[in-house]
């Protein structure tokens, strides 16, 4: 863009404020995010209290992909884990891992509420629980 453009921004260089392009401000990534990649970054995420990682366990209830940011709902084992805040975290940096991901959200919601029925055969097995 240029000054003479007259699109999107104003000019008042000489008080010392340079122009912003809208192309600097959020460019999509070149290759789309897939929930592949987010789903696989958060297979490295693991419950603190329980050797398995946060999606065998049931605990992502969606995910979201818009351009560069990507959303992640999900839950607790229990609405009074007091290590909320430290998975919440986690997840926020696995999701910034991601290559092209410059944003992110973690959503933390209650319902429905998770049970051990939600967890994957291979998280049953690890745990060791029949199904």
């Amino acid at each position: 863009m240029h000054p003479e453009d007259g699109i999107g921004t104003f000019s008042l260089h000489h008080r010392g404020i340079e122009w912003i392009e809208m192309n600097d401000i959020s460019t999509p990534p070149a290759t789309p995010i897939t929930e592949e990649q987010v789903y696989a970054a958060l297979r490295d995420c693991y419950d603190p209290e329980l050797p398995v990682n946060i999606v065998d366990l049931g605990l992502v209830y969606g995910i979201t992909i818009v351009d560069d940011w990507v959303g992640v709902k999900m839950t607790l084992t229990t609405p009074g884990c007091g290590l909320a805040d430290l998975i919440v975290e986690r997840v926020r940096k696995k999701i910034l891992s991601i290559p092209g991901v410059h944003d992110g959200d973690v959503r933390l919601v209650w319902q429905p509420a998770w049970h051990p029925g939600m967890m994957s055969e291979a998280a049953r097995q690890q745990l060791e629980i029949k199904g």
